[in-house]
């Protein structure tokens, strides 16, 4: 079974994305701020996150640099927003997906699955 580490600020929207891909089949724990989310990524080593870029504490940009300078694997990571998608881009290059909120469950199951298959 494949692991997702959801990490958002908004409390309702991680537990629902959270919801969904647990009912798809995927294991999912969540953050709801980017250094409780780190710890996520440490304790599990999942196999994908997905970010959201503006939180406060440590925004999405941090929590994907200090994904990335992990000597450990590095899980592709899906940034999830409501900013431009373009500001987005710019600030986190190199994430598997991005996605602009709201965004339907489908549109996040076919992101999810592009980036790492299906949960099995």
């Amino acid at each position: 079974m494949k692991t997702v580490v959801v990490i958002d600020d908004e409390f309702g929207l991680a537990e629902a994305i959270t919801a969904l891909l647990e009912d798809e089949g995927y294991r999912a724990v969540m953050a709801t701020n980017g250094r409780q989310g780190l710890e996520l990524v440490e304790e599990h080593a999942p196999d994908l996150v997905l970010l959201d870029y503006m939180m406060p504490l440590l925004g999405g940009r941090e929590v994907l640099e200090r994904i990335r300078a992990r000597d450990a694997e590095r899980p592709p990571v899906i940034v999830m927003s409501a900013a431009a998608r373009d500001e987005v881009r710019a600030a986190c290059p190199g994430a598997a997906a991005y996605l602009t909120k709201p965004f339907s469950g489908a549109t996040l199951l076919q992101a999810v699955q592009g980036a790492i298959g299906g949960p099995a």
